[in-house]
Formats: C-alpha cells, sequence, structure tokens
C-alpha cells in the first residue's frame, strides 16, 4: 500500500478514537480514487436478540463508512459533514465473522453527496445495500 492511502486510513482510524466507531471496533481498512472500505466484527456486541446483526449497527456501519469517505474526498479541513438521510436494505443475516462496508459516490455536489454502500461478509456476499446523503457545511 502506497503512503498517501496508509495516511488516508491512518487519519480515519485515528479521528475514531473515543467514539462510536471504537466502540463498534469499525477499521478503515482501504481507500482508492472513488471508494472507501471499512469493516467492522460480528460478535455478540452487535447483535440483536437472537444472535444475529443488528441493522441498527449495520447502518451505524454504514453512515461511518460514508461521512468519513464524504470528509476525505471533500476536504474535512474545510467542510463539517453531516448525514442527513440513510436508508437501508437487508438482505441476509450474519452471526460471526466480519462485515465490510464499501462506499462509493453516486453524486459528488458542492453542497449534498450521495453515497452507496454495500455492506458484505467475507465471502463478498450482499448483507446490506444502503444509500447516505451528507451535507458539506463549510467551516468559519
Amino acid at each position: 500500500m502506497d503512503q498517501h492511502k496508509e495516511k488516508i486510513l491512518s487519519v480515519c482510524n485515528e479521528i475514531c478514537k473515543g467514539t462510536l466507531m471504537e466502540t463498534l471496533a469499525i477499521e478503515f481498512v482501504d481507500v482508492g480514487e472513488n471508494f472507501l472500505i471499512a469493516r467492522m466484527p460480528v460478535n455478540s456486541k452487535v447483535h440483536q436478540p437472537d444472535g444475529v446483526l443488528h441493522g441498527g449497527a449495520t447502518v451505524a456501519l454504514a453512515e461511518s463508512v460514508g461521512s468519513a469517505a464524504s470528509y476525505i474526498f471533500l476536504d474535512g479541513n474545510k467542510f463539517y459533514v453531516r448525514g442527513i438521510e440513510i436508508s437501508a436494505n437487508h438482505v441476509k443475516s450474519i452471526s460471526e465473522g466480519f462485515v465490510y462496508a464499501k462506499a462509493q459516490i453516486i453524486h459528488k455536489g458542492r453542497t449534498t453527496q450521495l453515497w452507496e454502500i454495500k455492506v458484505t461478509n467475507e465471502a463478498d456476499e450482499l448483507i446490506s445495500n444502503c444509500k447516505l446523503t451528507t451535507i458539506a457545511l463549510p467551516k468559519k
């Protein structure tokens, strides 16, 4: 991995310390020209009562990676990024291992951005398909 990618991932992981992302053990693992990938372990901490991944934890992962992608692709030094709408279709359950969330831009406007976040298991099977709208608010 080149130094630029390593630096981006390091910044993303560093700013998550002491936040919900750290609580859920979300880790940013890959970045490219138009995507960002994070992973989250699936264990009892993120299960619903019947022992499978909770949809809310999945959505928290999706919003985290989509918002982080907006932050890095829009220059987070100039903007605050906020999620303003998220939807999720959960299509498969998982009870252990890791899930991976890959955020890819659908629309990159000056103010709003639309992201598709596919959440997959370790076999690259679709777990959830999410869409996130973010807004970039200028820092003063």
